[in-house]
């Protein structure tokens, strides 16, 4: 399980859009960068491959829930 998952926008025009994330997993911190097509490049070390594609699962929803989806309560 991800913790303390943060982000942060880098990038927002009409051509690019790009993202900034950290998070701990296993007592390891990461950290990497998420494009608009869903792209993930990592910044100094990179998940075991092992876990590789659990992990980025885990970031594009995290990604999709925070940035992505409409959290504002109805009126």
């Amino acid at each position: 399980m991800l913790t303390h998952f943060q982000w942060k926008e880098r990038k927002n025009n009409i051509i690019n859009k790009e993202w900034s994330f950290s998070f701990f997993f296993q007592g390891t911190y990461y950290r990497g960068s998420y494009f608009k097509d869903g792209t993930i490049t990592w910044s100094d070390n990179h998940p075991p491959e092992s876990q590789l594609n659990n992990i980025e699962n885990q970031v594009h929803d995290l990604i999709l829930f925070h940035i992505f989806e409409d959290h504002t309560p109805p009126m």
